[in-house]
């Protein structure tokens, strides 16, 4: 398959968003994005995922991932499987920028949620967490309840 020239960086507050891969050209099989979270970076909600798993490939720096209340750490070259239903979120405690690949199969999850998920966290003040999760639900993310 050639490559495809890079897609449109989306900014999430702090957080970018790449989409290397989308459902169009993998048939649905999967997607594929590159995403960069700077340390002390305001994060996602934790959720989880009704209908598509998700694989994260540390590129660089450290990110912490909770998964079902366990912290696992992922580094530059470290994979990590979070399976449909597992709630999870993320978080960089180190002292350098972190990069990661994420590959959601199938190819249910593309850039129109982080476009819309953006549009709310980039307009100014304190998210709308209300909004956040009506976005997340109708893209196939279930917020987690609040602990």
């Amino acid at each position: 398959m050639p490559t495809t020239p890079a897609q449109e960086i989306i900014r999430l507050g702090q957080i970018e968003v790449q989409f290397r891969m989308d459902a169009a050209q993998t048939g649905g099989a999967f997607t594929m994005f590159e995403f960069r979270v700077p340390v002390a970076a305001r994060v996602p909600l934790p959720h989880s995922h009704e209908s598509f798993d998700e694989t994260v490939f540390g590129l660089d720096g450290v990110i912490t991932w909770t998964v079902s209340g366990e912290l696992v750490s992922v580094g530059s070259g470290d994979v990590l499987f979070i399976a449909r239903g597992k709630v999870h979120g993320f978080d960089n405690r180190g002292p350098v920028p972190a990069r990661a690949l994420s590959i959601i199969t199938p190819g249910r999850l593309g850039p129109t949620f982080f476009q819309e998920i953006g549009v709310i966290v980039n307009a100014g003040g304190p998210p709308d967490i209300a909004r956040i999760a009506l976005v997340m639900q109708r893209h196939g993310l279930r917020p987690a309840p609040p602990v």
